[in-house]
C-alpha cells in the first residue's frame, strides 16, 4: 500500500512541476518556482517577470492554462518570482 502513496504522491508532484513549467513558458520566463501549503490547500506560484505585468495580462496569460487544469486546489496564486 505505501508503493501507490508514493507513487499517488510522485504523480501529484510531477503535475505541479508540469503546471509551473507550461506557465513559466506561457510567461516566456526562465524561472520558477511554486510552494504548496497544504493546511490552506493553497498553491502559490512564483514567475520571473510578473512584476512587470498588470493583473490584466497575467490573468489573459494564465486563465487558459488554470481552466484546464484538474487539480483540487482551493487557491493557485501566481506571484513575482522573489530572490532568495
Amino acid at each position: 500500500m505505501a508503493e501507490l502513496e508514493d507513487a499517488d504522491y510522485e504523480t501529484y508532484e510531477q503535475d505541479i512541476e508540469i503546471l509551473v513549467d507550461t506557465l513559466r513558458k506561457c510567461f516566456n520566463s526562465e524561472k520558477a518556482r511554486y510552494n504548496v501549503v497544504g493546511h490552506q490547500n493553497t498553491l502559490f506560484i512564483e514567475i520571473a517577470g510578473l512584476d512587470q505585468l498588470s493583473p490584466e495580462e497575467i490573468s489573459e496569460v494564465a486563465e487558459p492554462v488554470l481552466d484546464e487544469l484538474d487539480m483540487d486546489f482551493d487557491e493557485i496564486s501566481l506571484l513575482p518570482l522573489k530572490n532568495s
